[in-house]
């Protein structure tokens, strides 16, 4: 489904020659925890001698604070490598979202055949059956998911197949999630960028 960037010489695995590891990623989980242990001596410092300006406090902020910093830049560097180069295969996702959404979609549907005046508690016996029969279908057999087909089938659903193809309608699952990323991105994350664009610039052009 998504993919980091991937060179044309880069070897993926060592042994699996179609393989494509994470390797940023995995440095980057790798650091995240480099970090996130450094915060351990900190906490120790602290617990025996509560920053007194002891030398046992000295040498290890002169060791740890440095190192968090110099881990967690190298960390946003290949970070912001992976996200200019991301790759996401849009057919792929639509394929996992297509299997998966005739599950999530049945309350529309048992709302739908209520509409066109079938009983709730059959209507939900029913597609439970179905919903059943399909998972089996996908889990043992290994087939595509063929509930909607079965619902299309139960004449007692009483819902046509263009009906039933625009309850299926991805976007009518996703909520306020658009939206909700734009106002994220203008009132949380521009106004960070603004305040660090100077040094953000400089940090560019010494980079380059």
């Amino acid at each position: 489904e998504i993919e980091e960037p991937f060179g044309k010489k880069q070897i993926g695995s060592s042994a699996m020659a179609y393989k494509r590891n994470p390797m940023r990623s995995e440095r980057v989980s790798s650091l995240a925890k480099f970090v996130i242990a450094l915060q351990q001596s900190t906490a120790m410092t602290a617990a025996t001698q509560w920053f007194e300006r002891t030398l046992d406090d000295s040498a290890n902020k002169r060791l740890s604070v440095p190192q968090a910093f110099l881990a967690v830049d190298s960390m946003l560097v290949i970070l912001q490598n992976i996200f200019d180069g991301m790759v996401v295969y849009p057919k792929m996702i639509e394929k996992r979202i297509m299997s998966e959404l005739p599950f999530m979609a049945t309350e529309y549907i048992i709302m739908e055949g209520v509409k066109n005046g079938g009983d709730r508690q059959e209507l939900h016996e029913r597609i439970r059956e179905h919903s059943m029969e399909a998972g089996k279908q996908v889990k043992v057999e290994g087939k595509d998911n063929d509930l909607i087909e079965r619902i299309l089938a139960d004449d007692y659903f009483n819902i046509d197949k263009e009906k039933l193809v625009s309850i299926l309608e991805p976007k009518n699952f996703i909520g306020f999630a658009s939206e909700q990323t734009v106002e994220f991105l203008e009132e949380e994350i521009a106004p960070i960028i603004e305040k660090y664009k100077d040094l953000l610039g400089m940090e560019a052009g010494l980079r380059v």
